[in-house]
C-alpha cells in the first residue's frame, strides 16, 4: 500500500457563506493529493502527458462527514491500495488540524494514450516505483 499526505490550508474564495468549504472544492483537492502523490513518487502528471499518457477520472465517490472551514489547514491522506493496470484508483481522507475525519472519498482514473484516447496500461515508470510499496 503506498500513501501520502499533503497539507493545505482552505482559502476564503473556496468557502460558502456558512464558511463551509463548497462541496465541489472537494475533488480538486483529491486532485492536489494525487498530484502530490505522484512527486513524491519523483514523477509528475506533467511528464506522462508529454509522453503522451493522459488520465482521465471514470468514477468518484465521496462522502462528508464534518464540513471543511475556512483557514482550517487540512491534510490530504492519499492512499492506493492495490497496484494498477488499466485503471488506478485513489483513496482519499480528508483530515482537520484536530485530525478529525471530515471526508472520504475515492477516485477511479484510467490510463489512455493521448493521440486516440484508446486505454493503455500504467505506464512502466509508476509500476516501478509503486511495486516495492505492494511487497
Amino acid at each position: 500500500m503506498f500513501v501520502s499526505e499533503t497539507k493545505v490550508r482552505v482559502r476564503y474564495g473556496e468557502t460558502d457563506q456558512m464558511g463551509y468549504m463548497y462541496h465541489g472544492n472537494y475533488a480538486q483537492y483529491y486532485e492536489l493529493g494525487r498530484v502530490d502523490a505522484l512527486r513524491q513518487l519523483g514523477l509528475s502528471y506533467k511528464k506522462f502527458e508529454e509522453e503522451g499518457v493522459m488520465m482521465p477520472v471514470l468514477e468518484i465517490h465521496s462522502i462528508f462527514i464534518k464540513p471543511a472551514l475556512y483557514d482550517d489547514e487540512v491534510m490530504i491522506r492519499t492512499i492506493m491500495k492495490e497496484l494498477p493496470a488499466v485503471r488506478i484508483c485513489f483513496d482519499f481522507e480528508l483530515f482537520n488540524e484536530a485530525n478529525e475525519l471530515l471526508h472520504t472519498a475515492s477516485v477511479k482514473l484510467v490510463f489512455v494514450r493521448s493521440h486516440d484516447k484508446r486505454p493503455i496500461r500504467c505506464p512502466a515508470a509508476l509500476m516501478n516505483k509503486l511495486t516495492p510499496f505492494f511487497k
